[in-house]
């Protein structure tokens, strides 16, 4: 069989350098192409027509690795995310954008060798705690539904409302806009106000 062409997608050029003399070990993975943005990794995988992209999500200025994932992913190219974060924002973004898998860089040699390889067939390959993270949001699915009060304190926090100012708009307490917006963090998997707002755009929860 012919080696799996792959592209491989990090901003620091110490972990590039590493994972091109790992992979350089692998005899079954060819690398035929490196990048240090998301803009060039889609520009190289139009070029280049790898059968992976192993792609890093954080990757400083420019687009981030989960557009550069949703760029290329519609093309036929397999997209395998390599990161060291595994937040449930970070997963679902990932995941909706068209990741073909989702790995963890703690994850040994050989996990990373056969999730590449995985990929290339089109199969989904997730690190054990990624895995278990998309299990209990499937599993807390039913419950996560917003409700409506909650739906309205998450349009304004969109809208980039600081929450003295929800208070007054809905007319309630800063105290309890704060405890709403605790449950609606738990609720999408998220600890941050910015991270509530992604996950509100990627899943299009206010549509």
């Amino acid at each position: 069989m012919s080696p799996v062409r792959l592209l491989v997608c990090d901003d620091h050029a110490v972990v590039r350098a590493g994972l091109l003399a790992l992979l350089g070990s692998e005899p079954d993975i060819e690398v035929v192409g490196e990048s240090g943005s998301g803009e060039d990794a889609v520009a190289m995988a139009a070029k280049l027509r790898p059968d992976v992209v192993l792609m890093d999500l954080q990757l400083g200025d420019g687009i981030d690795g989960v557009e550069a994932i949703r760029r290329i992913a519609p093309t036929g190219i397999h997209v395998l995310v390599l990161t060291t974060y595994d937040t449930d924002a970070d997963i679902t973004r990932a995941i909706d954008a068209g990741a073909t898998g989702y790995l963890l860089k703690a994850e040994r040699p050989e996990e990373l060798f056969a999730a590449i390889h995985a990929a290339a067939e089109g199969r989904t390959t997730l690190s054990p705690p990624v895995a278990n993270r998309v299990m209990n949001q499937m599993r807390g699915t039913a419950s996560a539904r917003l409700t409506q009060r909650e739906t309205d304190i998450l349009a304004l926090l969109v809208e980039g409302i600081g929450n003295r100012d929800i208070a007054r708009t809905l007319f309630i307490s800063e105290a309890t806009v704060k405890t709403h917006l605790s449950r609606i963090y738990t609720k999408l998997g998220v600890d941050t106000r910015s991270g509530a707002v992604a996950v509100a755009n990627e899943r299009r929860l206010l549509n």
